[in-house]
């Protein structure tokens, strides 16, 4: 058997759009109401079954960033991968997420990444229009939804990363 490959993945994104809900969700299966901040970053692991390999996931839920000048690059350092978070009810968490992408890009060049729309389960409340995904496509970006509440689309969003980043 091959030994297990190790990933450090990130997530980034504006201030609570459900990083950390994302995360839990998908390491320990749970979700909670309370909204507690990440300070600085906290670290997971879950390890994934693929179909070729197993993949380590060290998953780094950075604290959320309005403020693009406070992003701690360092974090992102070994990355092998992140995933931009962005409320999908909150169209301004879109911007946010698309100007870390830009800042990722010109640290560290390009990465493997995808974008994930939280809180589908508030698809009537939705901010972010199709035609705002549709561009983002277009120009080759991963783009998925995702509900930390209910769980659609969230193991396979980590997944597919994991794919992807396990080359």
């Amino acid at each position: 058997m091959t030994a297990a490959l190790q990933k450090k993945m990130c997530m980034l994104g504006g201030f609570s759009v459900g990083k950390t809900s994302l995360v839990r969700r998908f390491v320990h299966s749970v979700f909670s109401d309370a909204y507690l901040t990440t300070v600085g970053v906290k670290i997971d692991k879950k390890i994934v079954d693929l179909a070729d390999r197993t993949v380590n996931l060290i998953l780094w839920d950075l604290a959320g960033e309005d403020d693009l000048s406070s992003l701690r690059t360092t974090y992102l350092r070994g990355a092998s991968g992140y995933l931009l978070v962005a409320d999908g009810t909150r169209r301004s968490t879109l911007d946010v997420a698309l100007s870390l992408n830009q800042r990722v890009e010109k640290e560290f060049g390009r990465l493997p990444f995808a974008l994930l729309l939280n809180k589908s389960d508030l698809k009537d409340q939705w901010a972010i229009s199709d035609a705002d995904l549709g561009d983002l496509r277009q120009n080759g970006w991963w783009v998925r939804s995702t509900s930390a509440l209910t769980s659609d689309g969230v193991e396979d969003a980590f997944k597919d990363l994991a794919i992807r980043v396990a080359g």
